[in-house]
């Protein structure tokens, strides 16, 4: 059955980086899967399934590495093939999917608003905050701390090649927030200046390891080389349950075009270039994970992971044990 437009609008906008963010593209994957399900015409629950499924693969395929999209996906898909299996008809399965779509987008919002309530309590008045990329989490801890009448400076990384770090200082520049931009080489210069470092997150891993936008791992460095507190906002739903079963997170490499133009590789044919989107810091360089449901230290990601996704990690596991 052909896709509807609107759904692979969707997909191809979380391709092509015009939906950013983790938070964002697990939304929109939500919100994909809602339209797919309100615009189905079909009759037959059976192809009604086949058809959510191969909907839901098409949008994971998009991203590789931030892991909110699978969860935001499974979330879904998940809670579809429990009332496909107790004998739900066509009509209940399609709101299943719309509900559960909307759950999924309005949990998402609070978590950011809540994870904005728990960490601005951890900025102290006349704090220099350095950030990263473009985390709605992150921008949101920074934001509240200011409302509650605390008196902030931010140093905001531009955050190449395509530049999210732009989107991160007009979102603080319209709230009144005193930020500057930074070249992302400048971290270590800067973080003299710095009383702590606040990104978001594309990928928890299970031993508190944090996937996150590439140059993330290298201000972790200079933030421990300075003894400045390394802090990661996300939402739990970007933990990774099947880091728990030993699966790498795959690092995802992008066009060389987002560094050079067409004109200089055409001109400069034998040019090796790799332009990886993501990078790993780990836990030893991460003081605490801000999340909705709390602060923790990275090495805890286990236990929300276990609380969350247990059975996610249970079904990987037996899926595993019956292809041997």
């Amino acid at each position: 059955m052909k896709f509807p437009e609107e759904v692979l609008r969707i997909a191809n906008d979380i391709r092509l980086m015009k939906i950013r963010g983790a938070g964002r593209i697990a939304r929109a994957a939500a919100h994909g899967l809602r339209l797919a399900a309100q615009k189905y015409r079909g009759r037959d629950r059976d192809s009604f399934i086949k058809y959510m499924r191969e909907v839901s693969e098409m949008i994971k395929n998009t991203r590789p590495t931030a892991v909110s999209l699978p969860n935001a996906l499974t979330y879904i898909i998940s809670r579809l093939m429990k009332r496909y299996e107790e004998g739900y008809g066509l009509m209940e399965l399609k709101k299943t999917v719309i509900d559960s779509a909307e759950e999924f987008i309005s949990y998402s919002l609070h978590a950011i608003k809540r994870i904005g309530e728990i960490g601005a309590g951890r900025i102290v008045n006349g704090d220099i905050i350095m950030t990263h990329c473009n985390s709605s989490a992150a921008i949101s801890i920074i934001v509240a701390a200011h409302l509650r009448g605390k008196s902030i400076k931010v140093y905001a990384t531009e955050t190449r090649p395509k530049y999210q770090g732009y989107i991160t200082y007009k979102a603080l520049r319209e709230k009144g927030i005193d930020v500057t931009l930074i070249p992302d080489s400048a971290a270590r210069f800067f973080m003299k200046k710095v009383d702590k470092v606040i990104v978001g997150a594309d990928t928890v891993a299970s031993n508190g390891a944090v996937v996150n936008k590439i140059g993330t791992s290298l201000i972790a460095l200079a933030a421990h080389e300075a003894r400045v507190n390394f802090l990661v906002a996300t939402e739990t739903y970007k933990f990774s349950p099947v880091t728990v079963i030993g699966e790498l997170v795959e690092i995802e490499e992008r066009s060389p075009l987002e560094i050079v133009d067409e004109k200089f590789l055409k001109k400069n044919m034998l040019i090796r270039i790799r332009n990886p989107a993501f990078d790993v810091t780990p836990p030893e360089y991460i003081d605490a994970i801000i999340t909705e449901k709390g602060v923790i230290p990275p090495q805890a990601a286990i236990l929300i992971l276990k609380e969350d996704y247990g059975w996610v990690i249970k079904d990987y596991i037996l899926k595993i044990v019956s292809e041997e």
